[in-house]
Formats: structure tokens, C-alpha cells, sequence
């Protein structure tokens, strides 16, 4: 048992391959593991039941897409800060916020700007980390008049 301290002692039923080989089918065994691990923690996925095929492999695609970016996030902190890791790095930035502010205006038009929140100290130091610049806020745009609702109530926000 002493010599076996520290060692990993792998068992197999198939034949012909090297240790080296049977080590690296464990290790892809374990990455595997790994990438379900972050589906299911970091990223949130949970099963959802779907009746259509299409809305099954856009679920499927959405799901790839982010573990890809979780990849890209890990590697990409591995050169800029060892020791965080993905999740580490989204909690940071969580707080940063997307919204779309839609003012009325008096003569009838509306006014639209999208706009994101100023990073804290922290997330900025986190952004900088990261070599990430957030793009400028876009400019407002005005539109002549509302849209026209089909079956709305013709505001953005309908009560009930």
C-alpha cells in the first residue's frame, strides 16, 4: 500500500495499448467529466423539455456556445491571472447590466438609447485584467412615432 501512495492505479478490460495511451483516455474521461460539471455549475444548464427537434438542437447550440466561451474565459485567464478561474471572473462581472432606456417625448416621438452600467473599481480592474475595453455607449436614437402594437396595448410596458 505505501508504494502506492501518490500513484494512480488504473484497470482496464481492453488490450494492445500502452500505459501512456490508457492514461490519456483517462484524462480525456476526466475533461469530459470537467465539462459536464460546468454545464450543470458555472453556466447553469438544467434540463429543459423540448417537443420540437429544431428547438432541441438550438438548446443544444446555445449550451455549446457557452461552454465555449467558458473555455476561452479559462485559457484566457491562465496568461493574465493564474489562480481565477472562470467563475471567479463572471461573479466579478455579473453586476454589469445591458438595458434599453425608451423615453416619450411631448411631440409624440420616443427617444431610444441602450446603455450599460459603468463598471465598478473592482470590474474595471477585472475588464483591464482581461485586456477588454467595453466599446462607447451608443448614441440615442429618436423615432418619429410609437410602433404600432398588433394586439397590444400600444405602450412598451401593458399593465396585467
Amino acid at each position: 500500500m505505501r508504494r502506492r501512495e501518490g500513484n494512480y492505479l488504473l484497470r482496464t478490460n481492453l488490450e494492445g495499448r500502452t500505459p501512456e495511451e490508457f492514461w490519456g483516455f483517462y484524462m480525456q474521461l476526466v475533461q469530459v467529466e470537467e465539462a459536464f460539471r460546468n454545464l450543470k455549475g458555472d453556466l447553469a444548464i438544467r434540463p429543459i423539455w423540448h417537443q420540437l427537434e429544431s428547438r432541441i438542437e438550438a438548446h443544444i447550440f446555445v449550451t455549446f456556445l457557452a461552454y465555449c466561451l467558458h473555455v476561452t474565459l479559462g485559457q484566457r485567464l491562465q496568461g493574465c491571472a493564474p489562480g481565477w478561474t472562470p467563475r471567479s471572473a463572471l461573479e466579478q462581472l455579473k453586476g454589469m447590466q445591458l438595458i434599453d432606456v425608451k423615453v416619450p417625448t411631448a411631440d409624440g416621438r420616443r427617444l431610444e438609447m441602450a446603455r450599460y452600467t459603468q463598471p465598478d473599481k473592482a470590474q474595471q480592474l477585472t475588464l483591464a485584467m482581461l485586456k477588454l475595453e467595453l466599446p462607447p455607449q451608443p448614441p440615442p436614437k429618436i423615432y418619429a412615432s410609437q410602433p404600432s402594437q398588433v394586439g397590444g396595448c400600444g405602450e412598451d410596458f401593458c399593465p396585467g
